[in-house]
């Protein structure tokens, strides 16, 4: 099963040009992969993407792949137009459960922020469902950005700790729920691998599965690959470092393969990540 998780920046890449079609590419250049999950895409929000909904162009663009995009932000002008930012999961695996969590967003000394979510996709891989959780946490406020690390933890301790399987056949809402105890959780955490927020995550030891980060399963040791501030000094001043992470259950630990970041790409002001896991 492969996995790649970026941040697209609206497909905005450092040149200042906006090209989702460069994006798909070179996402798919880095791996076929069975899952791709985007976080900033945006949906008529005119600064971002010319009003446009990015959604329905990257679902183009990837025609085998079942799309689920979820805001953060949705808000509704004057004219009644929606206008939405959030976090997008394309799988090539069967999709059994699709939820979408707003994370908390507590207003402690963060004049600027915003609403944030996790989308939560179960898939049907070939070692049973899983959750992909794909996420994009707080910029400005390290307040805010622990509380929705917690709320994310919670979810994991509820999931791993009352499991569902929904019925074959959805009659009805109570028999239709699929809650899968394993997960992967991805995204542009805002974090750095330095940062305590991370071992907030990465070394978690709450009831059920918990989450560790699969760059310390699969290469232990090794110098972590800057993710973002690579090719951009502008947004990035102090220089490169690691912000986006691929996080899994400690039952899948022994199934992760590969994890590698593309340092070349610059159609972003992140770059990809890809994660593979054995079935």
């Amino acid at each position: 099963m492969r996995l790649v998780t970026w941040n697209v920046q609206c497909g905005k890449g450092c040149d200042g040009v906006t090209d989702l079609a460069r994006i798909v590419s070179v996402a798919k250049s880095l791996a076929d992969a069975d899952v791709f999950c985007f976080q900033e895409v945006s949906d008529h929000f005119a600064a971002l993407d010319s009003g446009t909904d990015q959604s329905v162009a990257l679902s183009a663009l990837l025609p085998d792949h079942q799309p689920v995009f979820r805001p953060a932000v949705e808000a509704v002008d004057s004219e009644g137009r929606a206008h939405r930012f959030g976090n997008m999961t394309l799988s090539r695996l069967p999709v059994l459960q699709i939820a979408g969590h707003l994370l908390p967003w507590p207003r402690i000394n963060a004049p600027r922020s915003m609403r944030r979510m996790a989308l939560d996709v179960t898939v049907q891989a070939a070692f049973g469902p899983v959750r992909i959780v794909n996420t994009h946490l707080e910029f400005y406020s390290a307040a805010q950005r622990e509380a929705q690390i917690v709320r994310l933890l919670d979810l994991q301790e509820e999931a791993s700790t009352n499991p569902l399987a929904s019925s074959a056949v959805h009659a009805e809402p109570y028999g239709s729920q699929t809650l899968a105890a394993s997960s992967i959780l991805c995204g542009d955490f805002n974090f750095d691998v330095t940062d305590v927020q991370h071992r907030l995550l990465h070394a978690s030891r709450r009831p059920g599965l918990n989450y560790r980060d699969a760059w310390e399963i699969c290469r232990p040791g090794q110098p972590r690959q800057p993710t973002c501030g690579v090719h951009d000094r502008t947004q990035w001043p102090d220089g490169a470092d690691c912000r986006d992470f691929v996080f899994v259950t400690e039952d899948l630990a022994s199934r992760v393969r590969h994890i590698e970041v593309d340092q070349a790409t610059s159609a972003s002001d992140h770059q990809p990540v890809l994660i593979e896991i054995a079935d």
